[in-house]
């Protein structure tokens, strides 16, 4: 499968204020280098892949294919435009793409398997909690029920810890657009949490 179109990477999306080393050595031999490109992203790609598929059987295809992808690209590419990437979102926005060609024609189904064992603290509570294996599930559980649009925001932000420069670059949304997404889906799943353990607290009492 070819890349995406020329198009989802334009110059001024993925220049970079600063050069990235990595960046210069796949511009002059990506042979040489493109192992390491993988090694240093390939929790990030299989991250974002898993975000979408739900599915880590599917996610380790998907970031396969989005490595198979990047390297196509990155041998079409002129050297200059390879020495001013960023990699992250570049990679990330790659992914994203495959995930989502993956769930063309197919049921995506929720897997929280994967999301409990690295979801991070949202505040005070969630990072106590987290220390239980019950309550991490429980977080997943919420998360995966949030609307795909802060799911996948959240997710990204606070699990594969994209800085919000690259996950607005990854999303293809303004910078403020994100936050706003990343702020809103917070507070959802900081709400579901608690009206949760409101219900659970009373019905508690009401057992006792």
């Amino acid at each position: 499968m070819q890349p995406g179109p020329r198009s989802a990477c334009l110059p001024c999306v993925w220049m970079q204020m600063t050069p990235d080393p990595l960046c210069d050595r796949l511009a002059t031999d990506v042979d040489e280098a493109f192992p390491d490109l993988v090694v240093a992203n390939q929790d990030l790609v299989f991250g974002v892949a898993l975000r979408v598929v739900r599915d880590a059987h599917a996610a380790e295809d998907v970031a396969q294919e989005a490595f198979v992808r990047a390297y196509r690209a990155l041998r079409r590419y002129p050297n200059q435009q390879v020495r001013e990437l960023r990699l992250r979102p570049w990679l990330a926005r790659i992914a994203l793409n495959a995930a989502r060609n993956e769930l063309r024609g197919r049921r995506s189904h929720v897997d929280i398997d994967e999301a409990a064992a690295t979801l991070v603290e949202l505040g005070e509570s969630p990072q106590r909690l987290a220390e239980r294996n019950e309550e991490r599930r429980t977080w997943a559980r919420l998360l995966a029920g949030l609307p795909d649009r802060y799911r996948l925001a959240v997710a990204l932000r606070y699990i594969d810890d994209l800085s919000y420069p690259e996950l607005a670059e990854t999303l293809g949304r303004p910078l403020g657009t994100v936050k706003s997404d990343v702020h809103r889906g917070t507070a959802l799943l900081r709400a579901a949490y608690d009206a949760e353990q409101r219900a659970l607290r009373g019905a508690q009492e009401a057992a006792s």
